[in-house]
């Protein structure tokens, strides 16, 4: 069921951006646009309650549930970076809006670029990671909630090889390729 809830939140994440750019651009109601994309959110908080309540009724934590806590991380810590690529393409394509810039591909801009990138990621793991804690304390017990833990710990893997490749460009920065 949580694995539905996961998918149903992420079709319903970028359904209520879309809706809230199309009424921001095409349809000119800028309030109304601003109400739906501020709804995400809520989707999140959504889903994080119904992990809680699943777990808290007994069901054993699967990596779903850890997953759950993965994706409102992400979406916290990626989410306002992703609405506004968006919202920078709806507005180019639809609104006549200026070209969206690219993101740095070489030198010193790539180099702090792959670092915010690598600063968002460690956001996303400590909001996950502390959503991971707080489940495991209220289930309160260890057989239940092993699985929250060994997904913790293998998104800590993921993490420092994320650090690795991505301070790797402040050490090597890329070169422009002639």
């Amino acid at each position: 069921m949580i694995a539905w809830l996961i998918i149903a939140s992420e079709i319903l994440f970028w359904l209520f951006i879309f809706a809230g750019l199309f009424a921001r651009y095409v349809l000119k109601w800028k309030r109304i646009g601003i109400i739906l994309l501020f709804c995400t959110p809520l989707i999140d908080l959504f889903l994080l309650m119904a992990t809680i309540i699943d777990l808290k009724n007994g069901e054993t934590a699967h990596f779903v549930h850890a997953l759950s806590a993965v994706y409102i991380g992400v979406s916290v810590a990626f989410g306002r970076r992703m609405i506004q690529w968006a919202d920078e393409h709806f507005s180019y394509r639809f609104a006549g809006g200026s070209r969206p810039k690219k993101a740095p591909r070489f030198g010193k801009e790539h180099a702090e670029y792959e670092r915010q990138g690598w600063y968002r990621h460690l956001l996303a793991w400590t909001i996950g990671n502390g959503l991971i804690l707080f489940m495991v304390l209220l289930v309160n017990d260890f057989d239940k909630t092993k699985e929250l833990l060994i997904t913790a710990t293998r998104w800590s893997v993921i993490l420092i090889i994320d650090f690795l490749w991505s301070f790797s460009y402040t050490l090597w920065p890329r070169g422009a390729k002639r």
